[in-house]
């Protein structure tokens, strides 16, 4: 159930930080944020949010450990859990049996998990981003992938913030 901003900038920081945390898995980015309220509106907070990019590769690493493969269901009942359930709607039946052999060749070539923010986009979509990529160098893919962390933070705390 989303907060207005109202109850985000007035509640205790134990009751918001999880909803912070299902929106990115970044303590820095959390503490920060709860540190810094209040804020006038959602477009400040997300503002703010943004402010505190670009992120730390270690936080990049810690916050890839939060999300499925792309293709993979997330399992549970848990509100990030949903999130991811609902921004990979793009990517079922045989994009999802394409994902696995691609996800494969993108963790052997880079040691994590392939990250984009997937929200209305279509699994061929993906996939072709996917292959893409496999061209980065490790640092500039996983500046890639801090950067589309930071998008899916925002979809994220557009949901579980409102006006």
């Amino acid at each position: 159930m989303p907060l207005t901003i109202r109850e985000f900038n007035e509640a205790p920081a134990q009751d918001v930080r999880p909803a912070l945390t299902a929106c990115l898995d970044v303590p820095r980015w959390v503490e920060t944020l709860l540190a810094r309220r209040p804020y006038a509106d959602l477009a400040a907070l997300l503002a703010a949010s943004e402010a505190l990019t670009p992120l730390r590769p270690e936080e990049v690493r810690r916050a890839m450990a939060a999300h499925p493969r792309i293709g993979e269901k997330a399992g549970g009942q848990s509100t990030e859990a949903g999130w991811s359930r609902s921004e990979q709607s793009g990517v079922d039946g045989d994009a999802a049996r394409e994902f696995a052999a691609a996800n494969a060749e993108y963790e052997a070539t880079f040691g994590h998990v392939f990250l984009v923010c997937a929200s209305g986009r279509s699994g061929a979509e993906l996939l072709e981003n996917l292959r893409s990529r496999l061209s980065n160098d490790p640092e500039k893919e996983l500046d890639v992938a801090g950067q589309e962390l930071a998008k899916i933070a925002a979809l994220r705390l557009e949901k579980a913030v409102t006006a």
